[in-house]
Formats: C-alpha cells, structure tokens, sequence
C-alpha cells in the first residue's frame, strides 16, 4: 500500500482486496454499524450523507466524523476527525464491485491534504493494521453473512518486553508450536478453535483462529511495541442469535485471564 501524493497536496493509500458474498451482503459488514462489528471494531453510522459515524475502540476510545458518501450497496465515505493528534482529518472511501455471482472486489482508500508529510508514516501503517480485520471479514461473510455479531476485548499494557508477552499469550492458547488448522482452546473464558493464522514480524505477533465455542466466530490475539511499550490485546467476535450475551458474560472472564498472561510474562496487571 504505497504512498501516492498529488500537486494539490492529497496524500492517499489504497488496497483492494477480494471477499466472498453478494454486493449487498458486503455492504451490511462494512457500512453499517452492526456490520463493522463483526469483523473490525463496535460502530454507529448514521445511513445517509451528513450523518455520524463513530468507531468505539474500548477503554474511552473513540474516533468520529461526518459520512460524506453514501450509495448503497456499491459506494461508502466518511472521515475521522482527531485520529492523530493534530492531523488533518483523513477521509475514507470504500467501494464494492461485483466480481462473479458470489464474490466482490472491495477497494479501500484513506486520504488526507496536507502539505507536511508529518502523518506519511501513519497513513501507510494501515497496510500492516487492515489485513487481519479483513481475513475476519472474510470468515464473516463466508459463512454468517448477516448474522448478529458482537465483539468483546481485553487490553494491556504491560512492563515486561514484547517477546515474553507474546510468549505468554501464546502458551495459554496452547498454541506456541501449533500449525494451520490445529485445535486450540481454553478453559475460562471457554474457547475451542482452530488456527487460521500466525503471522511475526517487526511490527507485531498475531494469533488468528476461527472458533466454534461459547459460539461460531473469530478470534485474534496479538501484541506489538509503541514508543517502546508492548501492548497486548485480545478480541473475540462472537456471530449468532446469543453473540450479545455470550460477549457480555464473558467480558470479565476475558480481562481476569489477560491479567494471568500478564503474571505469567512478569508483567502487572491491566487496568
């Protein structure tokens, strides 16, 4: 997702991706609110131009700002305002394209005008931070298209270093030498799962799995370094008729065994 600028000072990346579903069943996961709940994070979108939409990240954090495109089932806009400190607002486009009689081309585009390339670097970040939600969208929409979705998250910052978290995490899963495809699972909060992915690099360490318990669903586990903090974070996107209370019940569970992970690296407790 290379950076691209123009003469009147528009700075853009782009990324088109391939997913499975009808143009209207793509349209319900990424431009609604109950949609973006069940593949990138708790959302409120207000369904016509000049509307609201907030993204809800957990622990107070929240991005918002106008919807500037709507055109269902095939064009969506809004920007964010305050996504980075003093940034320009940065405004994104996504559009959806039919491709054959049960999958879709999604385009997404994120663009800001500035004059400063102050927030190159963050712009192009969202190539290492989109492709995990999208493998989520993908399960989603394969095989629970529609279908009530909720999210529940655990977070931390830990002091101990990134690779002892990550090692952490991964034992608790039981998962540290596991393949594509083995079984993995947990006691409390119950999950049994699958591996979909484990991806490290010098950006972050992620678990990816495709779970069956407490309900049909995604799971991704991951940590990463900020300004020389190691983060940890935990979601499970839970799909079906109980997902809202099966997430509800268990956010506790989930934030208790965060915390163990974190003794266990040698680290405090979250908050």
């Amino acid at each position: 997702m290379p950076l691209k600028k123009d003469d009147a000072g528009r700075r853009w990346v782009e990324v088109e991706f391939v997913v499975p579903g009808t143009p209207e069943q793509v349209w319900q996961a990424v431009a609604t609110g109950p949609g973006n709940s069940a593949w990138f994070s708790p959302a409120t979108i207000d369904e016509h131009v000049g509307g609201t939409i907030t993204f809800d990240f957990g622990a107070g954090v929240t991005t918002s700002g106008p919807v500037t495109v709507w055109e269902p089932p095939t064009r969506f806009g809004y920007e964010e305002v305050g996504w980075s400190g003093e940034a320009p607002p940065v405004a994104t486009e996504v559009t959806v394209t039919r491709r054959s009689a049960d999958q879709c081309v999604v385009r997404m585009t994120h663009s800001l005008l500035s004059d400063r390339d102050d927030w190159d670097a963050e712009l192009e970040s969202f190539e290492s931070g989109w492709p995990t939600f999208f493998e989520i969208l993908r399960i989603y929409l394969a095989d629970h298209p529609g279908e009530p979705a909720a999210v529940v998250n655990a977070t931390a910052s830990p002091s101990a270093t990134e690779a002892h978290v990550w090692k952490a995490l991964v034992d608790a899963f039981g998962a540290r030498d596991a393949d594509l495809g083995d079984v993995v699972s947990l006691g409390t909060p119950r999950i049994l799962g699958t591996v979909e992915q484990v991806q490290q690099n010098h950006q972050f360490r992620q678990l990816l799995l495709r779970i069956t318990e407490p309900t049909a669903g995604a799971l991704v586990a991951g940590t990463c370094t900020v300004d020389g903090q190691a983060m940890v974070n935990v979601s499970a996107y839970l799909y079906g008729s109980e997902a809202a209370q099966f997430a509800a019940d268990d956010k506790p569970a989930w934030a208790n065994w965060l915390a163990e992970v974190c003794d266990h690296a040698g680290a405090p407790k979250p908050t």
